[in-house]
């Protein structure tokens, strides 16, 4: 039997600094197309599951040890990345300390990003302006989205 084509796994981690007030978000400037401010994240790897993979690309891209809290979503539009067809895994977690850009993050901030005058600032990459408006409803009224 032939093996289907089927889209790369990725997982995305929306990081609160549980340390700062109102908890800010971590978003990182991506440092390789497609430009733009993003969640960090990245593919998963053969052998690796997704949340052995969120909390890798979480140190990887930023420095902190995150701890998983629970499962956003699943995003899987097929046009989510121009690079190709992606499924998305993304996590909120918690994290403490001081963040550094690293691997293929180039530069990050904190952000209220449920504070839509300072989400505005940012240019956000893939379909992460979707993904924080789930978060946010979430976070608002403990809702989670329906999986693409």
């Amino acid at each position: 039997m032939t093996r289907p084509e089927t889209p790369a796994l990725t997982v995305d981690i929306i990081i609160e600094m549980h340390d700062r007030p109102d908890k800010p978000v971590v978003l990182i400037e991506r440092k390789y197309p497609p430009q733009g401010w993003a969640l960090p994240g990245g593919f998963v790897d053969v052998g690796e599951t997704v949340a052995s993979a969120a909390v890798r690309e979480a140190l990887e891209e930023t420095g902190l040890e995150v701890s998983l809290e629970v499962l956003l979503g699943c995003y899987s539009d097929p046009v989510r990345d121009e690079r190709g067809h992606t499924v998305s895994l993304v996590f909120v977690a918690q994290a403490a300390g001081e963040p550094c850009a690293a691997d293929d993050a180039a530069n990050l901030i904190l952000l209220d990003v449920c504070d839509s005058q300072a989400l505005a600032k940012v240019r956000l990459a893939f379909d992460h302006e979707k993904i924080i408006a789930d978060y946010c409803r979430y976070k608002r009224h403990g809702a989670l989205p329906l999986p693409e």
